[in-house]
């Protein structure tokens, strides 16, 4: 299944992020090496400060899902203090482009 995740940060929680990013990163190239993440980044406030993450990933079902937010240290941690799990498809680039 494929879901786009829409995470606002909770209030006053930057230091935290930016104390927590080291082992946000080091989570993402695991899953992103293993299919998971497929692409994503973070949400900037009119300054540049990072205020959420988009994610965009692919489990094999809800549980799935669920079970990478209990690890991801930004969830884990609640430095995500809102998120919003959409569920979708990608484009499939690769057909498009052939057509």
């Amino acid at each position: 299944m494929d879901f786009a995740l829409i995470c606002r940060d909770a209030p006053g929680v930057l230091e935290k992020r930016l104390a927590a990013r080291t082992e946000h990163m080091a989570g993402l190239k695991v899953e992103k090496a293993a299919g998971t993440i497929i692409d994503g980044g973070a949400i900037l406030d009119a300054e540049g400060n990072m205020t959420g993450s988009v994610v965009l990933c692919r489990f094999p079902d809800r549980a799935a899902l669920d079970a990478y937010l209990a690890r991801e240290v930004y969830a884990r941690e609640g430095v995500w203090g809102e998120i919003e799990i959409i569920e979708m498809r990608f484009v499939d680039w690769a057909k498009l482009m052939a057509d």
